[in-house]
């Protein structure tokens, strides 16, 4: 195995303690039951499932040049109900992405800007005094809609993000003593610069773990950028142009539903926990060269995040059962919010993807 940091003087340890045994799934069909006993998702599920993907991906594409690594993560936050985290300098169509997604799927769109001076009831909302009345009433905030999208979130302050925590988790608000549950599907689209950190606050390891994926967008191509240009003449991409043949909500709920009857195979899921124990446990598996540079490891929310996030993948690439390389393809979004490096890491240019590979290095596959 090759050594991103020097060699190890010893030979590699054992696996971790396995939490259970079963047997390889391969790349054949699987029977048996889903998650609460239900039924594993059939043929004609799959083929519903890939139609309505179809429709959504061929709408993205009317607004979307490119991004299609972009596009996939969206659509597993999406299908797995969870939320993502969008790491780019600007003008590299993330609210683009985030309106079109929504408006093909027929949903309710908000975005909020978020500032230093931005305050919790902006966000959730508040009660205000009517005068006609004598009374209290209250007023929804902006995350009170199925797509919400946070730009710069790193920019508000601590308490302002704070405010968040219970809509991304309990998937409610909290107004005046009054609980408020937000319309499902509920997804939370933040998005970070890495470029410009004044005036910039550091998002809280809670809530960094709270977000199922984050996604790193990079820059388009030169000939993707042609395109752009060009869409931009035609009018492809006017706010007010719609992208056509939009599914509904129902459909959405749908592939949800299918999506968790997608059968993951016990030594699957102990490949799962065996990666979130080495995470936290990394020196006897990766070396004391390379542990040294890990502050924290993954939270139980990351295995959730890989069960969750590997059926929607799986159904995304027309199967209904999950593989090893399907955990292996979301290593990255899975992982790179929840490994925390030290300073040291920074200062010598280690990035917490280098330190995830050698983890699932270490971890024989299934």
């Amino acid at each position: 195995m090759n050594d991103l940091f020097g060699s190890a003087s010893s030979a590699p340890p054992p696996p971790p303690p396995s939490a259970g045994s079963g047997p390889s799934t391969g790349s054949g069909t699987q029977t048996g039951s889903g998650p609460g006993g239900s039924a594993v998702a059939s043929a004609d599920d799959l083929a519903r499932a890939q139609r309505i993907v179809k429709v959504i991906s061929d709408s993205y594409a009317t607004k979307m040049v490119g991004q299609e690594r972009l596009r996939t993560s969206l659509l597993v936050a999406l299908i797995a109900g969870g939320h993502i985290l969008l790491e780019s300098v600007p003008g590299l169509a993330k609210t683009t992405a985030a309106s079109t997604l929504a408006d093909t799927v027929q949903a309710t769109f908000k975005r909020i800007q978020c500032t230093p001076d931005l305050l919790p009831s902006d966000i959730t909302g508040s009660q205000i005094y009517d005068a006609a009345t004598g009374s209290f009433r209250t007023v929804l905030g902006p995350v009170h809609a199925h797509f919400v999208l946070l730009d710069e979130i790193n920019r508000s302050s601590a308490k302002t993000q704070s405010a968040m925590l219970e809509a991304m988790q309990e998937r409610q608000t909290t107004i005046g003593g009054e609980v408020h549950p937000l319309p499902r599907p509920f997804l939370v689209i933040a998005t970070q610069n890495p470029i410009e950190q004044e005036g910039t606050y550091e998002l809280p390891e809670a809530q960094m773990d709270r977000f199922l994926l984050k996604e790193i967008v990079e820059y388009p191509s030169p000939a993707e950028e042609y395109e752009i240009l060009g869409r931009i003449d035609s009018g492809a991409l006017d706010p007010d142009r719609h992208v056509p043949g939009a599914i509904s909500l129902d459909d959405v709920h749908e592939l949800q539903q299918i999506a968790a009857r997608v059968y993951i195979d016990p030594a699957i899921r102990n490949y799962i926990v065996q990666l979130a124990y080495v995470t936290r446990n990394p020196a006897p598996y990766i070396g004391e060269e390379r542990a040294r540079f890990m502050k924290y490891g993954a939270s139980p929310r990351a295995s959730i995040a890989f069960l969750q996030a590997s059926r929607a993948l799986a159904l995304l690439n027309g199967r209904t059962h999950v593989l090893p390389e399907d955990i292996r393809a979301l290593r990255h979004l899975v992982l790179r919010h929840r490994v925390l490096l030290t300073f040291e890491a920074d200062a010598e240019g280690v990035r917490s993807e280098q330190i995830i590979d050698q983890i699932f290095a270490s971890v024989p596959t299934p």
